[in-house]
């Protein structure tokens, strides 16, 4: 563990985080987390906890780790549909060389209806930018 702690801890949960102070300087030299604030990166708010009142330190600090933590979960999703590219090849692969026909018989209607959605989707989408980009010159 690093000598200097950080002055804030955000658990972070599935829409945003709890926030908590973190405090070395007291008697024992115990580390004491005192919860601030929750976050909701969803819609931006921060609630403080209970009557506690945020300095304008705390929410600037605040402000500044839910911007952030929004362009880590922008880049975890981006890294995502890498992946699932990637499982896609290792799917097409699967299927050419290794797969049993009941294996197939399995999976297949499955996956050509969630790759046909995906298509339809992806289709509509590029046009729409395409139409976009044609007005917009």
């Amino acid at each position: 563990m690093s000598a200097e702690l950080p002055e804030y801890y955000f658990r972070v949960r599935e829409n945003g985080a709890f926030v908590f102070r973190v405090d070395t300087e007291n008697r024992q030299r115990r580390i004491e987390m005192d919860q601030i604030a929750v976050v909701n990166i969803r819609n931006g708010e921060i609630k403080p906890h209970g009557q506690r009142a945020l300095s304008e330190q705390d929410i600037a600090e605040i402000k500044s780790w839910m911007e952030t933590r929004a362009a880590t979960l922008a880049a975890r999703d981006v890294d995502d549909i890498h992946r699932a590219i990637d499982h896609l090849n290792l799917t097409t692969h699967w299927a050419n060389s290794r797969a049993t026909d009941a294996q197939l018989e399995e999976v297949t209607d499955a996956l050509l209806l969630a790759m046909h959605d995906l298509r339809s989707v992806l289709v509509r989408k590029k046009a729409d930018r395409l139409i976009q980009a044609r007005e917009g010159q």
